[in-house]
């Protein structure tokens, strides 16, 4: 079809014939206008369009014809929680299209799964199709199979008990900074998702980069990055033309880039006069050396393969995790028993020294804290989708077959609210993960973390920066969150946020009892 249809455009190109399509054959009739022409090949272009979608749609829920061109891009330009749900359930499988991109959705565990397992037989690593030019190709997150294996084998060291000794105190004095300038406000109400993003930013830069990044320069970056996170949509302007958001977020991936490398330039030269690590940065340049001095074969990381490793980590960090955070200070406003239950729990592990400097060890103790992380994460996953592109026709259950070359996405959130698998899903309920509950025993649903190949590199990380900052939070602060029609409902920008921002005000621990 595809063929012929190729064949029909270059023999009326010329404006001298029209077609008679009778039995596959091509008769001359008539001379006719050249404008007459480009309307009949347009036509046969949309026609040739059509089928394109709907032989590889079959039977799949989705739109029924495609919008000619662009599909569904209209759409896809203001992404709701309510239009991704409404896929989601209608269907195990189900399938739109975007330009000339195919996509095919799925929607329950057992397909999640298999697509993120077998990823590395059937596909390769699409995540969004503007990801590829913000991040750039040669980025260690778009290699495949073995490569992306070996490569990943040499960043297991940032994630050590040793690597997360290091990162807990540092995260712990970010915290508190941005604890007392929220108390400043002296219980102002606004919205904080800007100043959880900001607290989570400053964390990120000082756990990965130290303070080689000056305070000036990482508030440049932090703006800069607000450019990277607009760009992240599923579906986008398919060229970076100028003053469109990918070109704005290549331009901001330059400027980050460069200060990191800028700041690895100068670890290398600490830790090589014998430096203590205060930061992931150090902590991997310092394994580099004795690795080295021991004989060990390595590998040598270059100085930019550093700071795009750091870039990917800020994006899976940044973004996701300040949603986690926005959430869990929204979800323990609004269930004040679970967050009494963490101060409690902070009483009895920190003794009379509540303020005391947070610590790896401090935060292994915090069974109950790691609860409400694990409850806020299945509730408001940070990350619905991880889009793959498929590299050969992919029989992904017994009736369809994904085609070679389309988008394929597992999808998480449903696994995450089974009925089946979770009493009352849409419920916050932390105890599910404690002693008595049965969460634990449904690791496959909780994909949050991704499984397989692609796995999340910093989970414990991750986890342990979320715990450490409602913990030091708990003890330092009471917050109130204030009610709107928008508080429950989600918004989508890279992440998922209240609609309404998260409207909360925050006093010094204590205050607001005093004043009741």
């Amino acid at each position: 079809m595809a063929a012929l249809a190729s064949q029909l455009t270059a023999y009326l190109s010329s404006g001298e014939r029209v077609v008679s399509f009778f039995k596959g054959s091509l008769v001359p009739k008539q001379t006719i206008s050249a404008g007459a022409a480009v309307c009949i090949s347009a036509a046969l272009f949309l026609a040739y369009e059509q089928y394109w979608y709907t032989s590889k749609k079959q039977h799949l829920p989705g739109p029924r014809w495609k919008v000619p061109v662009i599909g569904t891009f209209l759409e896809s330009l203001n992404p709701t929680f309510e239009g991704y749900l409404s896929k989601w359930n209608s269907g195990a499988l189900s399938c739109v299209s975007v330009f000339h991109r195919f996509i095919v959705i799925a929607s329950t565990c057992e397909l999640s799964r298999k697509i993120l397992l077998n990823a590395p037989q059937n596909t390769e690593p699409s995540v969004v199709d503007s990801m590829r030019k913000i991040l750039t190709p040669e980025n260690w997150i778009f290699l495949h199979g073995k490569a992306h294996q070996d490569y990943r084998r040499g960043l297991n060291v940032l994630f050590t008990r040793r690597a997360l000794g290091i990162y807990a105190p540092v995260g712990g004095d970010v915290y508190s900074r941005h604890f007392q300038e929220w108390l400043a406000l002296d219980g102002k109400a606004e919205p904080y998702q800007l100043r959880f993003r900001e607290l989570n930013m400053e964390a990120s830069l000082r756990v990965f980069l130290g303070y080689y990044i000056p305070k000036e320069t990482a508030q440049k970056i932090s703006t800069a990055y607000l450019r990277v996170t607009a760009a992240l949509e599923l579906v986008n302007f398919p060229i970076a033309l100028p003053f469109t958001k990918v070109w704005y977020a290549m331009r901001a991936r330059e400027f980050i880039v460069n200060c990191f490398i800028d700041a690895v330039k100068q670890s290398r030269v600490r830790m090589a006069e014998g430096g203590t690590p205060n930061c992931m940065l150090d902590a991997w340049i310092e394994s580099m050396i004795e690795e080295r001095a021991s004989g060990k074969k390595i590998r040598e990381f270059a100085d930019k393969e550093i700071a795009l490793v750091i870039l990917t980590f800020l994006f899976a960090s940044q973004d996701a995790t300040t949603s986690a955070v926005t959430w869990a200070f929204q979800l323990l406003a609004d269930h004040p028993q679970v967050l009494e239950r963490i101060r409690k729990e902070q009483e009895e592990i920190r003794g009379d020294n509540l303020t005391c400097n947070l610590s790896y060890e401090l935060i292994e103790k915090m069974q109950y804290t790691r609860q409400v992380v694990m409850e806020v994460l299945r509730l408001r996953p940070p990350v619905l989708m991880i889009p793959y592109q498929t590299t050969r026709n992919w029989a992904i259950n017994d009736d369809y077959v994904v085609p070679k070359g389309a988008m394929v996405i597992p999808t998480f959130y449903p696994a995450l609210h089974d009925p089946e698998v979770y009493l009352n899903p849409d419920s916050f309920d932390p105890d599910r993960w404690g002693p008595e509950g049965d969460a634990h025993n449904h690791p496959k649903n909780f994909l949050v973390f991704g499984v397989g190949p692609h796995y999340c590199l910093g989970k414990e990380y991750a986890i342990m920066h979320i715990m450490g900052i409602i913990a030091q939070a708990s003890v330092m602060m009471d917050w109130e969150h204030i009610r709107t029609p928008k508080s429950d409902k989600i918004t989508i920008f890279a992440t998922i946020y209240p609609q309404d921002g998260a409207i909360m005000k925050f006093r010094p621990r204590g205050s607001i009892q005093a004043s009741t």
